[in-house]
C-alpha cells in the first residue's frame, strides 16, 4: 500500500527511469512516462523493447520518479505485471490502457476510439509495477 505522500506524488509528476536485469545481470535504465495505477505505478511500451524483454526474464524492477526540476523523487522496488493482449481480456486491456494514458498524461485522450485502434494496431502492452518499498525525498518543491 503506498502512502498518502507518495500517493500525492505520483499523481502529479509522471517522468520515471525504470531499472530492469538484463540476462547477465547488469542493470539496464529506460526513461517512461507513467502515472498512478492501483498501488503501484504503470506505463505503455511498444511490444519489443529491451525492457519488456528484462521484465518477462525477471519481473523485479525499481522506477524512480522525479518533479521536472529532479529537486524530488519517489522510488519504488516491486514487482512488474505485463499485460498483453494475450494474457488480458481485450476489454480489459482496452480500460487499462485508457486508465493508464490518463494518469500518465493528466488529461483525456480528444479520441478514445482512435486511441483504441492505434493501440491494438500496435499491439501496445501495459506494464504496471507493484511496489514492495518506497522511498520518498522532496529536497524542493516544484
Amino acid at each position: 500500500m503506498l502512502s498518502a505522500p507518495v500517493r500525492d506524488f505520483l499523481a502529479k509528476n509522471h517522468d520515471g527511469v525504470l531499472t530492469t536485469f538484463r540476462k547477465n545481470g547488469a542493470v539496464q535504465m529506460s526513461i517512461v512516462t507513467c502515472g498512478l495505477y492501483g498501488d503501484g505505478v504503470a506505463f505503455t511500451t511498444a511490444p519489443s523493447p529491451a525492457k519488456l524483454a528484462n521484465l518477462r526474464r525477471d519481473p523485479r524492477c525499481s522506477i524512480l520518479v522525479s518533479q521536472h526540476n529532479w529537486w524530488g523523487y519517489v522510488v519504488l522496488q516491486g514487482t512488474a505485471r505485463i499485460c498483453t493482449p494475450e494474457n488480458t481480456d481485450p476489454d480489459e486491456l482496452r480500460q487499462i490502457l485508457r486508465d493508464v494514458y490518463q494518469a500518465a498524461s493528466g488529461q483525456t485522450h480528444p479520441d478514445w476510439d482512435e486511441y483504441d485502434r492505434v493501440m491494438v494496431a500496435e499491439g501496445r502492452p501495459v506494464v504496471v509495477v507493484s511496489p514492495e518499498s518506497e522511498f520518498i525525498k522532496i529536497l524542493r518543491p516544484a
